[in-house]
């Protein structure tokens, strides 16, 4: 078998296996097909997610459903004011020896699992969320002066209600960025409505089966990173992350009205490898230009900060970006990539 058609095998079967989980999620979880996806996507990356929404759209409930189609340790945290750093992460505790010593034994968090679930992520203090960061980019915990290294695969998938809900505390942008999606929860639909009131409403409760472990997750986290990813292609994605930049290069006159701050290189990271995911589920094993831009917003939403003025003016970060991404053009100079970021 050739390299190709090796790739392409791996492509169907990565399109099968990834579409067993979506049924399992499909029997608990009615419709936000998008949310669903972005949420999958985000875990065969090996990154994490950002869910937003107002309460009771179903979004610890998915989380809850994706761990238990998937043969991992799962932990929730329920972010509150008085919840620690050491409530998430573990202490270092004074147990007596059979001996009759006294010494200090590390005591686990709950953040030491493969799935946590970070629910209401910002109604914790500043504070409390800083002791995500180390955690999300590095999987290590050091307490104490000592690393200890999280289980592989790991990722958070956190919730939020929209800051403007009362006693919350919006997250740092150093934390958002280590969030490879933000996804927007939104209401369900007429039809979607009515299929939620008849599955809770008549006593019968349906619970997704387990179809994937951890060491299929990092086989297919693999499998993603081997997709081609052309010069061209990749010239697109640096393009569309230094458009984000004020009075940069390639910023656009709606990046310097409306932007103070642009996306940081992990924006083009997570465009990278969100489109392969794409690739792969359309049966291709190279990205295209729409794989690029089916991905642009939950990659991008979060990493870009508007000014004053598109506040005082109503406009959202979505509208941004959807005008770059509509006004930028797929085939830019012929300035190389390195040349490109170096500026």
């Amino acid at each position: 078998m050739s390299v190709g058609e090796s790739m392409q095998h791996q492509a169907e079967e990565f399109r099968a296996r990834y579409g067993a989980i979506r049924e399992q999620i499909g029997r608990v979880i009615v419709g936000h097909d998008d949310i669903v996806h972005g949420v999958l996507a985000c875990m065969f990356i090996g990154g994490h997610c950002l869910l937003e929404g107002v309460p009771g759209l179903g979004k610890t409930l998915l989380v809850r459903t994706l761990a238990q189609a998937l043969d991992l340790k799962f932990n929730r945290i329920q972010f509150t004011p008085d919840l620690m750093p050491s409530d998430i992460l573990g202490t270092n505790m004074v147990v007596e020896t059979p001996e009759g010593r006294r010494v200090f034994e590390f005591q686990q968090g709950p953040i030491f699992t493969q799935i946590c679930l970070a629910d209401e992520i910002n109604r914790a203090t500043p504070k409390t969320q800083s002791a995500m960061l180390e955690t999300m980019q590095e999987f290590t915990v050091t307490i104490a002066g000592k690393k200890y290294e999280l289980e592989r695969p790991f990722f958070v998938l956190a919730t939020q209600n929209p800051i403007e809900q009362e006693g919350t505390y919006p997250l740092p942008e150093a934390q958002l960025d280590r969030f490879l999606f933000k996804l927007v929860v939104g209401y369900s639909s007429r039809e979607e409505l009515a299929t939620i009131v008849d599955r809770t409403t008549r006593g019968v409760s349906v619970q997704p089966e387990k179809v994937m472990d951890g060491h299929e997750i990092l086989k297919w986290q693999k499998l993603i990173r081997d997709v081609i990813l052309a010069q061209h292609v990749q010239d697109y994605i640096v393009r569309l992350t230094l458009a984000t930049h004020p009075d940069g290069p390639f910023a656009l006159p709606i990046t310097n009205q409306y932007l103070r701050w642009g996306s940081s290189p992990r924006g083009a990271q997570t465009l990278a490898l969100a489109a392969k995911v794409r690739a792969l589920l359309e049966g291709r094993y190279n990205v295209s230009f729409e794989d690029v831009r089916r991905v642009y917003l939950p990659a991008m939403r979060h990493r870009v900060i508007p000014n004053f003025e598109a506040q005082a003016e109503g406009v959202d970060t979505d509208q941004i970006l959807l005008d770059i991404l509509e006004r930028l053009p797929e085939k830019g100079d012929t300035v190389p990539v390195a040349a490109v970021v170096a500026k």
